[in-house]
Formats: structure tokens, sequence, C-alpha cells
């Protein structure tokens, strides 16, 4: 069976690149991780890493198996942690990694109103768009994850999603320039965001028949308000964007159809965590 502890070493080793570096990350002597790796190495007969100049780099098996310890670590650290709040050690934990624009509009409100309920239940916050967040679910660095969806994407057996609401979508011009249309705007340069959002946007101007000259890509919604505002071009934003900050440099209007849903994720099968549950609870009310 493979130990626990040199699984933690291998993915120190892969997080921070270097033995040196996982050695100051865990708090070990630099001789003490060489060692547990040599042994991981004589445990699972493979070679994991592979000397490169002064430094070392995982192989594919090394890369593999790291891949899959930190899923497990992640999953027992969340066992831990569930254990120690039904046995009464502390009032328990919970984790949410959240879109940038979820963050910024409706999320804080909901966290207050559950600290407030449950003000003795930590609770920790990390911004992900969705397939860093799910993949910090799965890992077990996260407890619940929100997440968007424009109907692009396919579901996963592991994961257990509960839709929340579904936003419009806006497009967003200079002043002066609204328009419903998409085909008016056939000719003009266009700002996208996030893979999933760009997705969406040359899905939506293909459907107006044409293809978007994608000028500038940025996550940041403040900046692709301000492009707009500065005539270097045109987009596509969700209104949580529009309600976490809206420029008055901008026009919108409402695209008509246009809408992604928003959804919280867990990881496996109810019931879920106290904690998590609660919070989920909030977060749907």
């Amino acid at each position: 069976m493979l130990d626990v502890t040199r699984l933690r070493v291998l993915v120190a080793v892969a997080r921070h690149g270097s033995v040196t570096a996982a050695a100051e990350a865990l708090h070990y002597a630099q001789p003490s991780v060489s060692h547990h790796l040599a042994r991981l190495e004589a445990e699972t007969g493979a070679q994991l890493l592979q000397r490169v100049g002064r430094g070392v780099r995982l192989t594919p098996a090394g890369r593999l198996l790291a891949e899959r310890a930190e899923e497990i670590l992640g999953r027992l650290d969340a066992a831990e942690a569930e254990l120690a709040e039904h046995s009464g050690l502390r009032a328990g934990r919970v984790r949410l990694a959240a879109f940038p624009s979820a963050l910024g509009s409706f999320v804080p409100q909901a966290a207050a109103r559950f600290a407030a309920a449950h003000p003795d239940v930590e609770l920790q916050f990390v911004e992900a768009e969705p397939p860093e967040a799910l993949r910090l679910l799965r890992a077990g660095e996260a407890d619940l994850a929100m997440v968007f969806d424009y109907g692009l994407s396919r579901g996963a057996d592991d994961i257990r999603v509960t839709a929340l609401f579904d936003e419009p979508l806006h497009l967003v011009t200079p002043p002066g320039e609204e328009h419903g249309d998409l085909s008016a705007f056939a000719r003009r340069r266009w700002i996208a965001g996030c893979e999933r959002c760009r997705e969406s946007l040359v899905r939506r101007c293909a459907e107006a028949g044409f293809t978007p000259d994608i000028a500038f890509t940025t996550d940041d919604y403040v900046a692709v308000q301000a492009l707009v505002a500065a005539g270097l071009g045109v987009t596509i934003l969700p209104d949580l964007a529009l309600r976490a900050h809206r420029s008055p440099a901008v026009s919108t209007t409402p695209l008509q159809g246009g809408e992604r849903r928003v959804s919280v994720a867990a990881y496996g099968v109810p019931p879920d965590p106290p904690a998590t549950a609660r919070l989920l609870a909030f977060l749907l009310q």
C-alpha cells in the first residue's frame, strides 16, 4: 500500500517544482524529502523523477501518480475535517470556489446570512473559473463550486449540480449604439472573456451569420467595459458581471434568448457534511 506521507511529498514536488522548494513547503529537511521519494519509487516500481541539470522533473508516471495523489489527499483531508466536525472537536469549515462575478454580486450576501446564523463555522472562499473550481472540488480543496454553463458542457458522474438561476446576457456597446441584433456589429471588433464565454460569443455570432473579429481577450469584466467605453470593441457580458460592476460609459442591450445557467456543484452523493449542506441551503435562498 502506498504511504500517505510519501504521496504528500510527491505532490509537493509537483506543485513547487523542486525538491528544495518542496522541503521548505513541508518544513522537512531536504534529505528527508529525497528519502521519501526514493522509497516511493521502490514501492511503486516506477521511475517518478528525472534529474534535469541541478533540478528534477516528474516523469509521465510521476505526473500520473501526483495527479491521483492530489485527489486522494484532498479527500482524506476533507474526511478528517468532516469527522472532526461530527465528533465535536470544532465547529466545522466550509470552502466555496466561485467565479469572480458571483463573488462580486450575490455570494457575499448569502455568505453574510450564513455567517450570522452559524458564527462558529469557518467560511473560506477561493476565486476560480468553473473548470478550476471543479478541479478543486474533486481534489477535496473546495466543498462547493459555483459554476456557470452556456449549454455547451456535459455533466460528470462524480459531480452533483444544483441549478440556482438563469441570468440574462447583454450586448455591451459604446453609448448611442444600442442594438438587439448582433449582425449589426459584424464588422466591429469584439472583446472575449474566458474560454467558455468566448465559445458562447462565437456561437451566437455564428447564429447571426458572421465570425467575430476578436481583438482582445480578458476575464476582467471591469477592463472589458473600459475597452468598450474607449471605442475599442463591443462584447457580450452576463448579468452578474454588470451587477458586480456597471460602467456608466457603456450601453447595454439584453439579448433575446440569451442566458447562462448558474449552478452550485458538490462532490459525490448526499448527504453532504453539515456545514456544506447549510451553506448550500443559504445559496439556494
